[in-house]
């Protein structure tokens, strides 16, 4: 009797500080990617798989169940134990990513996906991403280092050794992710601005060199060259015909189940999933979605505002700016205003790590919005 009081009180304490708003945004951009995947599934991946048209459509809904699941769970453990356990999980996620290159699974020349038991097809950068920003937040906040030096230079070490455990797969859109999320913690971190532009000039001209100068990394060359030159590059299909299909659907789109791209092209249903929505539904849905992510967004930064633990502060900006670049750049890449990088819309896209990895980063979120009794 007491103990179901006293978890009744824990549940009502949880429900009665979550910030609801925030909820409400995360749950609805479940449920819109939820009905997105349901009339972008691809028709000819599905012949492919040898399976009904709605095979995506059910794998999703499952992997959303067990989104939704996971972030109530992280959004009402004690934000000490979440910190805790995100270093260990952020190691055990780390070592699935470092496995990538020796187990991995190889589609279309890359490998980026493990195939592990109840898991297949794991992409383990999805699920580096959240801990790597706690992990990245509590070497800079870490009280027994004044040196804050030191503490960049472990930082940076992280960083580069993800990126390349990235660009060997390769994964080119993931690593621009990580580069950027790092040098958005430092910045706020207050690191000398010309340190921290020389830094990432020299990564940029790094890049570069691997790029055009070592065969092993000529895909970066190529989509480059693709993406200023149409006539010489060879990654311009899916661009071509994603460009294509915003343009057919103007203003107010087709109609539902009415366009054309999610038959052309097997991928749509993840890295062009914003233009199958613009194809069928318009311009003006995009809007609305990009006005919701900017809302979401901006809540989280209010929070930012008033909190004044050091470290959440770090966490809730590095999430907010990792999800708001993903976002900028999955939308990019569709409007050809970047290379051709593989990346998905944050809650929308089809694909199972992605809904995790959002998960898992949208319970952090959560926790760390609660209010503060």
């Amino acid at each position: 009797m007491v103990n179901t009081f006293f978890n009744y009180f824990s549940y009502y304490q949880w429900w009665k500080n979550l910030d609801k708003f925030i909820l409400s945004l995360i749950i609805t951009f479940l449920l819109i990617g939820l009905f997105f995947s349901l009339v972008s599934t691809s028709l000819i991946a599905s012949d492919k798989l040898d399976t009904n048209n709605y095979f995506f459509f059910f794998k999703h809904f499952v992997f959303v169940l067990v989104g939704i699941f996971l972030i109530f769970l992280i959004s009402y453990i004690d934000q000490k134990m979440l910190y805790k356990f995100s270093i260990y999980f952020f190691f055990i996620t780390l070592t699935l990513l470092i496995l990538v290159p020796f187990i991995g699974v190889e589609v279309k020349g890359s490998k980026r996906w493990l195939d592990i038991f109840f898991l297949p097809r794991l992409q383990p950068i999805e699920l580096v991403k959240p801990f790597f920003i706690i992990a990245l937040s509590s070497i800079i906040t870490f009280d027994k280092f004044n040196n804050f030096s030191l503490k960049f230079i472990i930082t940076l070490i992280l960083t580069i050794s993800i990126a390349f455990l990235l660009i060997i797969q390769p994964d080119l859109g993931q690593t621009l992710l990580v580069g950027f999320t790092w040098m958005v913690l430092i910045f706020i971190s207050g690191v000398n601005l010309i340190f921290l532009f020389v830094v990432s000039l020299i990564g940029l001209i790094l890049l570069l060199y691997f790029a055009f100068f070592i065969p092993k990394f000529a895909y970066i060359k190529n989509r480059i060259i693709s993406f200023f030159d149409t006539d010489r590059g060879t990654y311009n299909f899916q661009s071509d015909k994603a460009i294509e299909s915003i343009k057919s659907g103007g203003f107010f789109g087709k109609g539902i189940g009415e366009g054309t791209l999610k038959n052309k092209v097997p991928e749509a249903h993840t890295d062009y999933i914003i233009s199958v929505i613009s194809e069928e539904f318009g311009v003006l849905v995009i809007i609305l979605l990009l006005i919701l992510f900017l809302v979401f967004i901006f809540s989280i930064f209010r929070k930012v505002n008033i909190e004044k633990n050091h470290k959440t502060k770090l966490v809730l900006v590095g999430s907010a700016s990792l999800i708001l670049m993903q976002v900028m750049i999955h939308i990019g890449v569709n409007i050809r205003l970047f290379p051709t990088t593989g990346m998905t819309l944050p809650f929308l896209s089809y694909g199972g790590s992605s809904i995790i990895g959002i998960s898992i980063l949208s319970g952090i979120i959560l926790n760390l919005t609660k209010r503060k009794i």
